[in-house]
């Protein structure tokens, strides 16, 4: 029988057709809780045929630990940065994943950590909860300019969800879609440096590589105006965590909505946790009911076909 390791906690807490579909497949599941390390990746590869991750450390050693008996790794998600996907193409590994699935869901969220962080609504909620009555004024978002790093599915999405409360877009990404900008009027920066220096909203939706680690640095933090609020549904590695913590605490930016950080869970004394212009969630931008299925459906799919000889609905490469 084949085995599949079964790690993404939303698909495994989450109802819905997706854990028939897999039950029904046939496979033995080892189930784990996600996102888990390279150690405990490197022990249980070898033993399964699939598998069907979220943010595990799937590295060059666990996948060569892994063979010669795995045929699939099927990404629950988009991203890919914590896949060694040239390791897996040598391997002849092929590694699936799931576009278009949730970008509508983590652009909403977006917009809910600007609300709640222009708006106070954390804050506010617990001084309410704590028996205080006490009143801060916000800020509107009509009128802003949001700055948005990365036009893909979601930032498109952010896109329209930001003109709908009357902002100002502009926005910043090599591979420019001409015509979205014109129907939504998007202005192209020339540079990060632009969306940097005029933005009042940035908001981050590009991929991790090389290049984007840290591109939110102590330098880049220097050019924003003072009242910025920095926007991160993306990942937790595109900010220096610890230069963003020391401008948030001399007031050099005003606020940070997150989804993500470099380390999840974070410890407990992550600089960023004790900022109070700070409202960070715990990785949910795509959690919702509705999303889970369409993502864990696209996921299961992917890894049936893959194991069935067939082409699967998404693959991020071509083993050799």
């Amino acid at each position: 029988m084949e085995r599949i390791l079964l790690t993404t906690t939303s698909f495994q807490d989450t109802p819905g057709p997706h854990h028939e579909l897999l039950e029904t497949a046939g496979y033995e599941i080892v189930r784990e809780r996600g996102p888990l390390p390279e150690s405990r990746m490197l022990e249980l590869a070898g033993e399964v045929d699939g598998f069907l991750c979220g943010d595990d450390a799937i590295t060059r050693a666990v996948i060569e630990n892994a063979l010669p008996r795995l045929r699939v790794i099927s990404k629950y998600g988009i991203g890919l940065d914590k896949v060694d996907v040239d390791a897996a193409t040598e391997k002849g590994v092929p590694v699936t994943f799931c576009p278009g699935v949730n970008h509508t869901t983590v652009a909403e969220h977006t917009i809910g950590l600007l609300l709640a962080v222009y708006r106070h609504i954390v804050t506010e909620c617990n001084h309410v909860r704590s028996g205080e009555w006490k009143r801060l004024t916000g800020h509107d978002l009509m009128g802003k300019t949001i700055g948005i790093v990365g036009m893909g599915r979601i930032g498109k999405e952010v896109a329209v969800r930001a003109r709908a409360f009357g902002m100002t877009l502009q926005g910043f990404d090599p591979y420019w879609d001409d015509d979205f900008a014109k129907k939504h009027k998007v202005r192209r920066a020339g540079s990060l440096e632009e969306i940097f220096k005029t933005a009042e909203v940035i908001s981050l939706h590009t991929n991790l590589t090389d290049e984007t680690r840290h591109m939110i640095d102590a330098g880049a933090l220097n050019l924003m105006k003072k009242e910025a609020v920095l926007l991160n549904c993306a990942r937790g590695e595109l900010v220096d965590g610890e230069a963003l913590a020391a401008a948030l605490n001399d007031g050099r930016i005003a606020g940070y909505g997150a989804d993500v950080l470099e380390r999840e869970p974070p410890p407990a004394d992550h600089p960023l946790l004790s900022c109070e212009s700070a409202v960070i969630t715990p990785h949910i931008g795509s959690r919702t009911y509705e999303s889970v299925v369409r993502q864990a459906t696209m996921a299961v799919e992917n890894l049936i076909a893959v194991l069935s000889g067939k082409e699967p609905r998404a693959q991020a490469n071509k083993p050799i």
